[in-house]
């Protein structure tokens, strides 16, 4: 009995799914915004572990402390650098996805304002965990 990724040209030896094939094109435009989203989400979470008074408004005004002011730049900082490791970015990304759904739901029903920005990142952190998808097939077949 044939197995369905056997005849699949991407297969190794070690590998039960297929990769994902990328053209150079689609390479650089994934590294682009890998490099633009970590970018961004490096600055951001470095101002909020850094104590930046808007930021320390921002959190003052959702209610709940400081604590989550670290514990979201601790979170962005960290899924930032993730982002520039090629074998682990889909984590990275992955873990950024509720972050920004809660962004946009506190500027939406809490705080005020335009999640506009936040909205913006949640589509690349999804265009890259997308992207990356298979490395988190890969990942999940390792745990089955």
């Amino acid at each position: 009995m044939t197995s369905l990724f056997a005849t699949h040209p991407a297969t190794t030896a070690t590998a039960t799914l297929p990769r994902a094939g990328r053209s150079r094109t689609g390479t650089i435009a994934l590294w682009a915004t890998q490099l633009a989203v970590a970018a961004m989400f490096f600055y951001v979470g470095t101002l909020k572990l850094t104590g930046a008074p808007a930021l320390v408004g921002l959190f003052d005004a959702i209610g709940v402390g400081q604590w989550l002011r670290y514990v979201t730049g601790t979170i962005e900082v960290g899924s930032a650098l993730t982002l520039l490791v090629p074998s682990r970015a889909a984590v990275g990304a992955l873990v950024l996805i509720p972050t920004m759904i809660a962004a946009i739901a506190t500027h939406l029903f809490v705080v005020g304002g335009t999640p506009v920005p936040a909205l913006i990142l949640l589509i690349g952190s999804t265009a890259i965990a997308w992207a990356r998808r298979d490395q988190l097939a890969g990942a999940l077949a390792k745990f089955q």
